[in-house]
């Protein structure tokens, strides 16, 4: 029997709020993580566990970074991204603005840094593929692939 093909899953939540008539985003600058260091991604990204939906995976995650607690039911769906580079991901992007707290840096050795951004000018140094499928998902355009040729082209989006 050949074994079957496994992929990753992430999530990525988007959580919005209005601000002084500006609608805003939080981002979190990575640190010591492997993957993007000093750039900014969503706040309370992470990875699906085994057994768990991503409805529940990107409220765990956001509660794990951010201390913000958010309901499964309270996660609207946004975006899902096919990222193919060394590995196979399946990013899941929802968005969240209904959430419980404060948002404060829960993991201090993976972020050097927690902001709001307004929506209409997010980071230059920002994650790329995180800010192409921002805008892509602004648009209502609910999937998208993107495949990588070389190791060094993801800076590059």
């Amino acid at each position: 029997m050949s074994q079957h093909f496994k992929a990753l899953s992430a999530v990525l939540p988007v959580v919005l709020r209005e601000q002084g008539g500006r609608e805003e985003v939080l981002l979190l600058r990575r640190a010591n993580t492997n993957y993007m260091d000093g750039k900014w991604d969503f706040a309370g990204s992470g990875h699906v566990e085994e057994g768990e939906t991503v409805s529940q995976a990107v409220c765990r995650e956001l509660w794990e970074e951010t201390g913000l607690a958010a309901k499964p039911e309270d996660a609207e769906f946004l975006h899902v991204s096919h990222r193919i580079k060394e590995l196979t991901y399946y990013d899941f992007y929802f968005e969240i603005r209904k959430w419980e707290g404060d948002p404060t840096i829960r993991e201090p050795d993976k972020c050097s840094g927690m902001a709001w951004f307004p929506t209409d000018a997010l980071p230059e140094d920002m994650i790329p593929n995180r800010r192409r499928v921002f805008l892509l998902a602004r648009t209502g355009v609910p999937y998208s692939e993107i495949v990588y040729q070389n190791p060094e082209e993801e800076e590059e989006l």
